[in-house]
């Protein structure tokens, strides 16, 4: 069978299938409103306090990032949109709590599902977890705690919430398959961080597999083998030792530079939301951050944060990196991300609508705010600043103009700052792509973001399952956009990084050395992996694959192309 590997490692083992019981949630007419209420408030102090007892467990095993995951359920339930409108519910349609709390929740999670960004997708998981855990608090059902597993297993189920990922126990959960996911969920996003192999989208396994049976899978290829015979398990556990192997000698390579056999270096840099983030880059020897989404530190709050509360967040992360460059994206935020306090419009295209740099230039007091934030951390760090979703050069000049102004400010205020600071944008919509000659006169570099360039390009929304499999960094104009992007910016004399997923993508890598990339930007755990690769190849033999490739007329060529003509050595150099 065959998913998506969204955390590495290889794993074989018992399964123990996870099926969650059926819940009926009947509609009953109530006579006493207070006495329901009550009850209805009884059980949310009981969610209260077992979501605490998850965030202790988390915050001490995991991770304070991960952690956060239950600071935010505690909020969903003293949200007035969902817990206050059931009880408004209750009160006007005299129902039981049960009933209330489904219909709210089924309408909010339509909402979000239907938005076209993974971070409020990922929100709709939250809810249909904080609400069936109030649910079954309710009716009295039994909750299963995957902490008290008494012996190794592979957990298999339909889909996994984040406090089920948050109790698994590391020494008994040899990994996990699921049938829905992305890479972007909170249990695959626990998953990398636990190091637990994973794979997620693997229709129909729950009906296929029992407890007990033996499964083995790879989570990075996501390939799912069940029950095995003799002869497929020795050699899956052969290539398991060598991929363990493989895994502890890239270690190795902390310290190394990142170049080709013919010498052409790179730059491999991280992507980041957080200051707990900082860690993982400096554990796997990035050589920088090419990408600091600043707007989770609009989130999960009730106003914005202060130029004080944001100068501090960029100066520990630039002062951590110890010289090391940081590139901060500017407020990338609205239409799809909302932020409840800025009561911003509904929209029916949020991709394209009032969001990142064009709230930004529509709310300069918010824009100005974080730019002051910015220019004061500078002067304590090698910090690089990036503007998202500009698609025009009249939105590019506007913006340099009020970092003009804010400077100014700063210095009639004898407030220090990097007065050589560099100004780059995101090229992640195709009329910046198409005229990148011109843009990249008025810039010090370009961050190509492919995930939005890629549906951009294709008409692809990302989000859409109907749809996903025409959404593919492969597709011969993303490649000539790419390589376009690339080209112009060496004729300005500014450099060009990615910071977009495909910059991780092991099989994309080297076609991305032979265009001439100088950054790549990735998760953390991804950088040894790409350093290997590229000390592997000569930039001279993959500049010939992309003279053949960008000729191409499908994805299917390329990738085909590629897996059969670009061969990595297993060694470490």
């Amino acid at each position: 069978m065959k998913g998506i590997g969204v955390s590495p490692g290889m794993a074989i083992g018992k399964v123990f299938l996870k099926k969650d019981p059926e819940i009926k949630v009947i509609k009953k007419s109530i006579e006493d409103i207070g006495r329901e209420l009550s009850r209805l408030n009884d059980a949310i102090i009981r969610a209260k306090s077992e979501i605490e007892a998850l965030y202790e467990h988390t915050l001490k095993n995991v991770g304070e990032e991960e952690a956060k995951i239950f600071e935010a359920h505690n909020m969903i339930l003293d949200d007035p949109e969902v817990f206050g409108e059931v009880q408004e519910k209750i009160k006007t349609e005299k129902i039981n709590s049960e009933w209330a709390i489904k219909e709210i929740t089924e309408m909010l999670v339509q909402i979000f599902e239907s938005m076209e960004n993974e971070y409020m997708k990922e929100r709709a998981a939250d809810l249909k977890d904080v609400t069936n855990r109030v649910i079954k608090i309710l009716l009295e059902v039994e909750q299963l705690d995957l902490s008290q597993l008494n012996e190794d297993v592979i957990i298999v189920a339909e889909d996994l919430t984040p406090s089920d990922t948050a109790q698994m126990n590391k020494e008994r959960v040899l990994g996990f398959i699921t049938e829905v996911g992305g890479k972007t969920a909170h249990s695959s996003i626990m998953a990398r961080t636990l190091e637990i192999p994973a794979v997620v989208a693997v229709k129909g396994i729950t009906d296929k597999v029992r407890t007990n049976d033996i499964v083995a899978f790879d989570g990075e290829k996501g390939i799912v083998l069940l029950n095995p015979d003799q002869e497929t398990v020795d050699k899956f556990l052969k290539e398991k030792e060598d991929y363990e192997s493989f895994r502890r000698n890239l270690n190795e390579l902390k310290g190394s530079k990142s170049v080709t056999k013919d010498g052409f270096q790179v730059e491999l840099a991280a992507n980041i939301g957080t200051l707990k983030d900082v860690d993982g880059v400096i554990r796997n020897d990035g050589e920088g951050v090419g990408l600091y989404r600043t707007e989770f530190l609009y989130m999960d709050r009730d106003k914005l944060p202060t130029e004080e509360e944001q100068f501090e967040s960029y100066k520990t992360v630039a002062e951590s990196l110890e010289g090391k460059p940081l590139v901060i994206r500017t407020l990338d935020i609205g239409g799809d991300k909302d932020l409840p306090y800025l009561q911003l419009p509904k929209e029916m295209n949020p991709f394209l609508g009032y969001r990142a740099i064009r709230l930004c230039l529509d709310r300069k007091d918010i824009f100005k705010t974080q730019l002051r934030a910015l220019l004061r951390a500078s002067a304590y760090g090698n910090i690089k600043i990036m503007f998202p979703m500009i698609s025009s050069i009249e939105e590019l000049r506007e913006s340099k103009a009020i970092l003009e102004e804010v400077k100014e400010e700063l210095k009639r205020e004898n407030i220090s700052y990097n007065k050589e600071i560099e100004v780059g944008i995101m090229v992640e919509v195709p009329s910046v792509a198409l005229i990148s000659d011109l843009f990249a006169k008025e810039v010090d570099f370009f961050s190509i973001g492919t995930n939005d360039l890629i549906q951009y390009t294709t008409a692809v929304d990302r989000g859409n399952r109907q749809i996903s499999h025409l959404y593919n960094q492969f597709h011969p104009a993303l490649l000539r956009l790419i390589k376009e992007v690339i080209d112009n910016g060496h004729k300005e004399g500014i450099w060009v990084g990615m910071c977009g997923e495909a910059a991780g993508d092991p099989k994309l890598i080297p076609i991305l050395i032979g265009m001439g990339l100088d950054e790549f930007s990735m998760s953390s755990v991804s950088i040894l992996k790409a350093r290997w690769i590229i000390r592997n190849i000569s930039k001279k033999d993959m500049e010939d694959v992309v003279a053949k490739i960008i000729n191409m007329p499908t994805a299917t060529d390329v990738e085909s192309f590629i897996a059969e003509n670009i061969k990595v050595d297993n060694s470490i150099k």
